[in-house]
């Protein structure tokens, strides 16, 4: 349930926190005092859409935070902990039995979310939401004439929330196969001409035989190959200046160390040169001994003709594939090896996906068949139920039905077409609600229905804004008891202007506006037993508060 709203910097509210209660709740005020405003927030920390003007002050960030309590109870269908608990863990968010969630807007208008100071995205915030809070507006009676809508309701009343949950997750991945399986199909109708383009590229490849670093290799024998000539005449020339007949370099090492070896008689410090120029000439001899070995070593130039012949058949296939590197005309290769493999197998390829899409098919019509069960095992106690409810409200003829339709192909729903049916007076036969229901009807009708599936509805927290509009007296009276039932099986806040159902209320809450240092606030505050007598005796004497308002007020609190 939510135990507390804390709102700062927001619309007209500069900073306030309520703290409510469970059961039955109503909040009242005059109208332009804030309810909207409050309702707006809680809303916005839900994670509904923001509007761009929505600071009090616009140099500060806007903060709105939600406390609730995720306590399971004894029914089944309110074990709210358990279930969210899978929730949390695949969100990756630590999960505590007060769950703090908090949504901020800069200056900047940007926004940010929380849950449990764990960051989250918008979308996971608003999923949480939905789970949380089922806020009705006054307009969303209309939503009654909506087919998926009504499915939804009677989905509730049936229990089918986890199995519903497990048929589109069936549904999912059976549409992605089937896709897979279409996307094959054409394929392979359209692939034939193209892998027989396929097959003639990879014959090209294959015949020539290419072989890694082969490219690199042959530039560098052709390179070598055309300037043999020229290196050979260095080659010839180095190892002369090395080993030549008449003054070499190795001749002057020699004699150069002959006349260290004499002298380090004299001078000891030339014994370690001695040492250094003995290294020297090592090296000099092992460098001359190499130069002699490539000079033998030199290829045939004739062989230049074969390898160019070579490398010119890799350029022409990379010239054809528009490509500059050879490793990609190796990658190319082995991706057209690929697509022809594929398609050689395509057969088999259909053959297993069909085989998963009709297993999916006949799991997902198993799911379905269940789901219809249940709905047609719910249909009669929760037709029963809304018009039994109905005939409280001033309407002692209605007749509500639910139709009940197979639309024989599958979609994320089952294989059921849901219409609800509703006849307002004695000796008329129901019609599709949409045609026959007026929007005050539709109001006590959405009643009726929510006030049935708060039975097994799955949402902890049910806020009406203004859902008796267009009600007052005894029908009025009616919706206060109604309202007050539910809220000993969920937690029920009522945005009211009538007093009838304000009465009925476990807490009252005031809206009210000030000013302060010249600009108007709204703020909220939870009223006394003495406090609720006079603000009901407002509502039922329009303001001007009589003696006999206050005893009439004080009689529908008792």
């Amino acid at each position: 349930m939510l135990q507390k709203l804390s709102i700062s910097n927001y619309a007209l509210i500069a900073s306030l926190s309520v703290d409510f209660d469970n059961g039955f709740s109503v909040i009242t005020g005059e109208t332009g005092a804030g309810k909207s405003i409050l309702l707006g927030a809680l809303g916005f920390v839900l994670g509904n859409r923001a509007d761009s003007n929505i600071l009090f002050d616009e140099t500060k960030k806007c903060v709105v935070e939600a406390t609730f309590f995720l306590q399971d109870t004894e029914s089944p269908s309110h074990r709210v902990a358990e279930r969210l608990k899978s929730f949390f863990e695949e969100n990756d968010i630590d999960f505590d039995e007060e769950c703090i969630i908090r949504r901020e807007l800069t200056p900047q208008k940007k926004s940010r979310s929380f849950i449990n100071d764990t960051p989250v995205s918008l979308q996971i915030l608003k999923e949480l939401g939905a789970q949380l809070v089922d806020i009705h507006s006054q307009h969303d009676s209309l939503l009654l004439c909506n087919p998926d809508f009504q499915l939804s309701l009677l989905d509730d009343a049936a229990n089918n929330n986890e199995l519903l949950m497990e048929y589109q997750k069936s549904y999912r991945q059976y549409t992605s196969a089937k896709n897979e399986l279409l996307k094959l199909r054409q394929k392979s109708i359209n692939n034939i001409d193209e892998n027989d383009y396929l097959k003639f590229q990879l014959d090209e490849m294959l015949k020539a035989n290419l072989l890694e670093n082969e490219y690199e290799e042959l530039y560098q024998k052709i390179e070598f190959l055309e300037n043999q000539e020229e290196i050979n005449r260095l080659l010839a020339e180095s190892t002369n200046i090395l080993e030549n007949e008449n003054q070499s370099l190795l001749d002057g090492l020699n004699t150069l160390l002959y006349n260290v070896d004499k002298l380090k008689r004299y001078v000891p410090e030339l014994d370690s040169m001695s040492e250094r120029l003995n290294s020297v000439k090592i090296e000099l001899k092992d460098i001359c001994s190499d130069l002699n070995n490539l000079q033998e070593d030199s290829a045939d130039i004739s062989s230049l003709e074969m390898l160019q012949e070579r490398f010119d058949i890799i350029q022409r296939l990379m010239m054809k594939h528009h490509l500059n590197d050879y490793s990609q005309l190796l990658q190319l290769r082995e991706d057209i090896k690929k697509k022809v493999d594929e398609f050689s197998n395509i057969d088999e390829i259909l053959e297993d996906k069909d085989k998963e899409v009709k297993k999916l098919e006949k799991d997902l019509m198993s799911k379905a068949s269940e789901l219809n069960k249940r709905r047609l095992k719910a249909k009669t106690s929760f037709e029963k139920e809304v018009t039994s409810v109905i005939h409280q409200l001033a309407m002692p003829y209605a007749v509500f039905e639910i139709k009940i339709e197979n639309v024989k192909e599958l979609n994320a729903n089952g294989t059921d077409a849901v219409t609800f049916m509703f006849s307002a007076n004695k000796g008329y036969a129901p019609e599709n609600m949409a045609k026959a229901a007026s929007g005050g009807e539709l109001s006590r009708l959405m009643l009726a229905i929510k006030s049935v599936a708060a039975k097994n509805n799955y949402i902890p927290t049910l806020i009406f804004d203004e859902i008796d509009t267009g009600v007052s007296g005894e029908v009025a009276s009616k919706l206060g008891d109604i309202m007050k039932v539910m809220g000993e099986t969920l937690q029920l806040v009522s945005i009211t202007h009538l007093p009838q159902v304000a009465s009925k209320a476990k807490n009252h809450f005031f809206v009210y506006k000030d000013i302060v240092d010249e600009k108007t606030r709204s703020n909220i505050r939870t009223l006394t037993r003495e406090e609720r007598i006079m603000e009901i005796a407002k509502m039922l004497s329009n303001a001007e508060v009589t003696a006999e308002a206050m005893r009439a007020a004080e009689v529908l609190i008792n």
